[in-house]
């Protein structure tokens, strides 16, 4: 029986950081000779590229700022497709033969990651001038797998993948490309498949970022055996997790809800020689977050709160929902500054449902109110009875019957949950005021709702016409409650 992940012993641990399995690339030269009836508008291209010769005089740093400039312009030409074919003709040309081994598309890529729809523009035309007898390269197709994936064309990212093989530059890298553009679009049966294959494959080995694709697909599904199995399959390997491993493991833990793993793997990679990252961190302020430890997702989002504050609005939104279901005495204060950080722009409708509750669970009437304007401006419908109970009870213990009166109207037009309880908390604020006629009325909206009165309704009439001094109504409504067959205490009777 397989070892849990938490039986690691600290000799294992050790050993895992200390045999990192390194699986460099066998990168192929391949030079091909153009043909005569290349057509004109790619035959100088081509006439380069019988010519290229290596980039060993390039610094990686000026092929960033070359392939940076190339970005830039081919980010303003965005929207025309002819133009972008235009610029990585005139000012891509001699950029990309210059090098054998594909590293300017693959940095193109990389900085294109943005903008994944012009890295497929990109990538396709890179592909014509390999129908023009200029090979790819295995990393340029294991980059434009990647691309493809995340613009969610499968298709497109097995074809790559299936050019490479059939040209014989296969590697782990391209199986673990493909692997991620079914791990992203949802595809795990395949992804696991090509796992499978892979290890079938004699030219290839899985490595630790095989590893970890395959922990993510498992987390994703909350198959928590199979993550925690895969785990241990790296360890048998002698292979080293890397902190991608333990932040797919925590997220896995974090979408099954279970806190605890999720802490003590945190732990476990703080002890060793691999350091959380930034994604580490965010992924634990989400877990503490969801899990409604506030303490602890406090002192999480003091350790990323420049990063959160500037670009993490879900995450926002993920701690602003647990202060919603907290008990915190200041929760109204730490919500309200946290919203200050969300684009107005940002509305989400159950975000928005979480506030109308806070505020009335505070009775704070006025933010109450702006709230349930802001549902109605959206088309927000409340489905739930607890949430419009809710919403009465502020109302009823801030004694303001009238604009109760206004917001049922407008919940009834809006297609809101309506329910008794509005109505009978209606009656009884009217009755208080002893303002009987509009309590009436309010028995004429019920019906026009095909409610009938119940034991409560009777009740609620009764007691309202005795506190009234309206004697003779108090017994016609104990007369109809014995009609009904409701049971009545001797008490109830009016002296």
């Amino acid at each position: 029986m397989l070892k849990r992940l938490w039986k690691i012993s600290d000799a294992a641990q050790s050993e895992l950081f200390l045999h990192l399995q390194r699986f460099p690339p066998n990168p192929k030269t391949l030079t091909t000779t153009p043909s005569a009836n290349t057509t004109n508008s790619y035959q100088s291209i081509v006439n380069l590229f019988a010519h290229r010769s290596s980039r060993t005089t390039t610094k990686p740093s000026e092929l960033y700022m070359e392939v940076s400039q190339l970005k830039d312009e081919l980010l303003r030409k965005n929207d025309d497709r002819d133009e972008i074919v235009r610029v990585l003709e005139d000012k891509g040309g001699s950029l990309f033969l210059s090098d054998s081994d594909g590293s300017t598309l693959v940095q193109l890529l990389k900085q294109l990651r943005s903008s994944p729809t012009l890295g497929i523009e990109v990538l396709n035309w890179r592909r014509k001038q390999e129908r023009c007898g200029i090979p790819m390269t295995s990393d340029e197709y294991a980059h434009g797998i990647t691309v493809a994936g995340r613009t969610n064309n499968v298709d497109l990212a097995l074809e790559l993948f299936k050019e490479a093989a059939n040209r014989q530059i296969k590697t782990t890298s391209t199986y673990n490309a493909l692997m991620g553009a079914y791990m992203s679009n949802g595809f795990a049966k395949k992804c696991q498949q090509l796992f499978r294959d892979l290890k079938r494959d004699a030219n290839c080995c899985p490595t630790i970022a095989t590893y970890n694709i395959l922990i993510s697909v498992f987390g994703r599904l909350m198959l928590v055996d199979h993550m925690e199995t895969t785990f241990r399959e790296i360890e048998d390997l002698n292979l080293s997790p890397n902190v991608s491993t333990y932040n797919n493991l925590i997220a896995g833990y974090i979408t099954a809800w279970m806190w605890d793993s999720m802490e003590r793997t945190f732990r476990i990679l703080k002890a060793g020689s691999v350091k959380p990252s930034l994604k580490t961190y965010l992924l634990m302020l989400r877990g503490y977050a969801n899990s409604l430890n506030l303490e602890k997702m406090e002192e999480m989002y003091k350790l990323v709160k420049h990063n959160v504050n500037l670009n993490e609005i879900p995450l926002i939104r993920a701690m602003v929902r647990a202060y919603c279901g907290s008990s915190d005495k200041n929760r109204v204060e730490k919500i309200e500054a946290l919203l200050r950080l969300i684009p107005k722009k940002e509305y989400r409708p159950w975000l928005n449902v979480l506030l109308i509750r806070v505020y009335a669970q505070e009775d704070l009437l006025e933010k109450m109110e702006k709230s349930i304007n802001v549902a109605f401006q959206h088309n927000t419908s409340v489905a739930t009875v607890g949430l419009m109970r809710c919403i009465i009870t502020s109302y009823f213990r801030c004694n303001e019957v009238d604009k109760l009166a206004k917001f049922i109207k407008r919940a009834e037009c809006a297609g809101w949950r309506i329910c008794r309880s509005l109505y009978h908390c209606q009656m009884v604020m009217y009755a208080s005021q002893k303002r009987l006629a509009e309590m009436e009325r309010v028995l004429d909206v019920m019906e026009n709702f095909n409610m009938e009165r119940t034991r409560k309704t009777h009740w609620i009439l009764y007691n309202a016409y005795l506190i009234c001094g309206q004697k003779h109504k108090a017994e016609q409504v104990i007369g109809m409650m014995y009609k009904r067959g409701y049971e009545i205490s001797l008490d109830a009777f009016p002296s």
